[in-house]
């Protein structure tokens, strides 16, 4: 654990002129683990998997349940998106007008209001889900419409092969149509959750509020 602490240091130092969320990836460690991350000072938990997030969650402590937001970041797919409703502070990865609705219906259901990001596809990857910049634009008042999802923000997930131009390009992009979802539609956001290990530094450059890390903190 003393590298994981050290390695949190050395992270909060880099980040402090920006000042933002961290969230700790823990997709890969078992509830025990995230206990002992939660005594180091963590409380923002992200999880890829619905299921396996919450049979963690059923094993921690009432403290830390309490305390703790765990953030959903992985892909939700539409069979599982009732599981999610209810259990996480913020779903990241709102990806579709489809998707939105079903999260929408399910918290209306249980009479509660589910924060949401919606997923942003500006490299255009095939094998990324996400709104495309021109689709954003053209569904959102749609999104608007939908009673029982808050739109917090923004997510986006950058390439894996990205030059330090093109994140600060893909980045910058993300903050612009941050930007004109606001002016353009009258609402009120706060949050885009970009930028992973790879490229948080990039991202807080380029506006991110929420950066998931995974193992730069756990290496």
């Amino acid at each position: 654990m003393d590298n994981v602490i050290e390695n949190y240091k050395e992270v909060k130092s880099q980040i402090a002129p920006y000042n933002p969320t961290i969230v700790a990836v823990t997709k890969y460690f078992d509830e025990s683990q995230i206990i002992k991350y939660y005594e180091i000072g963590f409380r923002d938990f992200g999880e890829n998997r619905v299921k396996d997030a919450l049979e963690k969650m059923k094993k921690l402590p009432e403290e830390i349940l309490k305390n703790s937001r765990f953030h959903l970041i992985g892909h939700l797919q539409t069979n599982k998106a009732k599981l999610a409703v209810g259990k996480f502070y913020l779903i990241h990865s709102v990806d579709s007008l489809k998707l939105a609705k079903i999260i929408s219906d399910e918290a209306l259901k249980q009479g509660i209001v589910q924060n949401v990001l919606i997923q942003i596809n500006n490299a255009r990857e095939e094998q990324k889900s996400g709104f495309s910049p021109e689709e954003i634009m053209s569904e959102f008042p749609k999104l608007q419409e939908l009673k029982g999802i808050k739109i917090l923000g923004v997510m986006n997930m950058a390439p894996i092969d990205c030059s330090e131009e093109k994140l600060h390009q893909l980045f910058g992009n993300i903050k612009q149509i941050y930007d004109v979802l606001q002016s353009e539609y009258k609402v009120e956001l706060s949050e885009i959750s970009m930028g992973m290990s790879r490229d948080f530094k990039i991202a807080l450059e380029e506006g991110a509020s929420i950066i998931r890390l995974g193992r730069i903190l756990f290496k």
